[in-house]
This record gives structure tokens, sequence and C-alpha cells, in this order.
């Protein structure tokens, strides 16, 4: 930054106003100074959150099975993988159903998941392989927060993902609300069922060449 002259009765000369900064340069560079932390504090976390985009251990085997035979419905549980929370749910058929609710499309930023955020067989109306069982990313494509599960109750039969950063809205697939700031909806990992109590998160036998690297946003 440059130091400002400033008129004066003085002797001062050039050497003076370059090195004996003014009351307004400290003020500047200290404004200067927190708003640069205040902005790192909000990147971070979404900074952070790419540090999961490659596995940890080139060639190394870069898929996690799950046992969902304990996982009852309106349950989620959260794995990890490749360093993400990964929210896998049992969905009821309140849940299911409030995904084709009438007039929820027009609350939705992408109803029918045009963008690429998930593999091709999760590119429909519940954005999984089964309805029943859900599988997230759970990081905010606003600024990589991690959503609070709202699960679904006396209340709320649908449930929803609530991000506490910064109020973003997701339905149970994941599925952006227009009107919260985050941009696109959740990511969905490439994911295989083995059996209807286990699944495994990493490979897509639906969709094999899908790379997750390749999403709009994680």
């Amino acid at each position: 930054m440059t130091n400002e002259s400033r008129p004066s009765s003085g002797q001062t000369n050039s050497t003076d106003i370059e090195t004996q900064p003014t009351r307004r340069d400290v003020l500047a560079k200290t404004t200067l100074g927190m708003g640069c932390a205040g902005a790192c504090a909000l990147a971070y976390p979404f900074l952070d959150s790419l540090n999961g985009t490659r596995g940890e251990d080139l060639g190394g085997d870069d898929t996690v099975d799950v046992d969902i035979s304990t996982l009852h419905p309106g349950q989620q549980i959260v794995v990890t993988w490749r360093g993400w929370p990964v929210f896998v749910q049992r969905r009821t058929s309140d849940m299911l159903a409030s995904l084709q609710a009438p007039g929820v499309t027009q609350r939705l930023r992408d109803p029918e998941s045009k963008i690429m955020q998930q593999p091709r067989d999760a590119t429909n109306w519940h954005r999984s392989i089964t309805p029943e069982i859900g599988v997230l990313v759970g990081i905010c494509t606003h600024l990589g927060c991690v959503p609070n599960f709202n699960a679904p109750n006396a209340a709320d039969h649908a449930g929803n993902y609530a991000c506490p950063c910064h109020g973003s809205q997701f339905d149970v697939a994941g599925r952006a609300y227009k009107e919260a700031p985050a941009p696109y909806n959740l990511p969905v990992p490439p994911v295989t069922m083995l059996s209807e109590t286990k699944l495994k998160i990493g490979v897509s036998k639906g969709d094999p060449g899908f790379d997750i690297a390749n999403i709009q946003q994680i």
C-alpha cells in the first residue's frame, strides 16, 4: 500500500513521508487486516472441504463399505469418505412423498438435478439408486459448512437439512431451496448397493465412469 503525502508547515522531506505512517495509514492497514482475517475465516470451511477431492493414498482402495442393517426409517448415519462427511439415510414413505409434493419443485433451484452434482444413476427425483436409501456428501455448496439433519417428527414428516453457517436449506434428497444462498444441490457420491443391508461408497455400478472431481461444485 502506498503512503499518502500530506501538506505540512514543517520541513518534512520525502523520506519522512514514506517512513512515518500517518494516522490514516494506520487505520487503513488495521481495517485491511481485519477484513482479510474475516474473509479467511469465512473461506476456510470451503477451502478445507476441497481437501477431500482426492484419495489420501494414491493407488489405494478409495471405497467405503457401509452396513445399514440397523438403520431405521427416518434415521441417518454419518460415515467418512475422502475426508468428507457422508450422510446415509433410510427414508420413510412420508419423506419420499415430500419430494414429489405439489408445488415443491417451484421452490427448488434444480428440482430435476440437471446440473451435474450426482452420478447418472442418481439423476432422478429421489437422487439415489433406490428411493428408500439416500446418500449425500454433507458439504454445503455455499461455503462448505456441514448441514444439520432435521429428522422427520410429528410436526414435520418430511425432514430436511439446514446449514448452520448461513441458513441454506435442502430437502432430504439434498436439493437446494431457492430462498437460501447455496447455489447447487448437495453432491451425491458414487454408490453401489451390495445387498439390501450393505452399500459401497466410492464406485458406481450404474455410472462406472463417474468422477466426483468433475461435478459442478463440492
